[in-house]
């Protein structure tokens, strides 16, 4: 690509499709108020409406006037700013393909969502903690051994989590890192049974259903040691808000090549912890 044909609009477009093909905690958050984010330091309004009162009705009896709804309203603020600036010399650039510039720019965007999905899952670690009641599990160690947890039945544990908290069921998702997921692959009530997701492997990370959850497997889960921090919720726990500012390519000055850089303006917030629940494991 030649800096004469650069359109940063285009770039910023297909540089935001890369990170949503790569995101994977990130795809399971509310993305209902992306708004307009320009700078570090902008703010995402996050509107919610309160809970409704439900009253007994009396036959021929009047009801009450109409309840004046609380309308909360919470900030979600842009807090990261992550950057590439990369070049590609002109010697390499003719001796490759023409699709070079495209090709670093899909990795910009891999290592951007990287770092997101990092971000995303510690904060929805620390979000579960401030649920009331505390929506943490008891850490167990994952295996086939007689005194092992069952991966399998964690996963009904964590459920039976979300629905004394009343979190909506259908939609919800678990993340899982690649040894767990080995675990399931070798249980029946996984492979065998269920939907036609238990048997085919799906985008971003997505490996099928079960227990009432969309198992995605991701190498971000949070990890303390050989302790890995398995996150269930649903979409309403959190939002996520981002934007590409428009790449710049440009001639540096002291070398003979096309340069790109870009900057991504993120944030995210657990605005309703209830919907998340998590359990520390470790692979016997």
């Amino acid at each position: 690509m030649s800096l004469n044909n650069f359109i940063p609009t285009l770039w910023a477009v297909e540089l935001l499709e890369n990170l949503n093909d790569k995101h994977v905690y990130v795809d399971l958050l509310n993305r209902d108020y992306e708004g307009q984010i320009k700078n570090l330091g902008d703010t995402v309004k996050i509107n919610s409406i309160g809970r409704v009162t439900i009253a007994t009705y009396t036959k021929n009896g009047a009801i009450n006037a109409p309840e004046t709804l609380d309308d909360s309203q919470l900030m979600l603020a842009i807090t990261e700013a992550k950057y590439f600036n990369f070049e590609i010399d002109d010697i390499d650039k003719k001796q490759q393909q023409p699709k070079l510039m495209g090709e670093a720019m899909k990795e910009a965007g891999w290592g951007l969502s990287d770092v997101a999905d990092t971000f995303v899952a510690a904060l929805l670690e620390a979000g579960v903690a401030t649920a009331s009641p505390d929506n943490t599990l008891t850490a167990a160690t994952v295996g086939t051994g007689a005194s092992d947890a069952d991966a399998y039945e964690l996963l009904v544990d964590l459920g039976v989590r979300l629905d004394e908290s009343n979190c909506p069921e259908d939609g919800r998702w678990v993340v899982i890192p690649p040894w767990y997921r080995g675990m399931l692959l070798k249980d029946p009530r996984f492979v065998s049974f269920g939907t036609d997701k238990n048997r085919e492997n799906l985008k971003n990370g997505q490996v099928g259903e079960a227990a009432g959850f969309l198992i995605t497997v991701s190498n971000n889960v949070p990890v303390s040691g050989s302790a890995y921090t398995v996150i269930a919720g649903h979409k309403v726990a959190a939002s996520f808000a981002e934007q590409i500012n428009d790449p710049e390519g440009f001639r540096p000055e002291g070398s003979f090549g096309d340069a790109m850089k870009g900057l991504h303006l993120y944030g995210s917030k657990v605005s309703r912890p209830y919907a998340l629940a998590s359990v520390v494991v470790t692979s016997a």
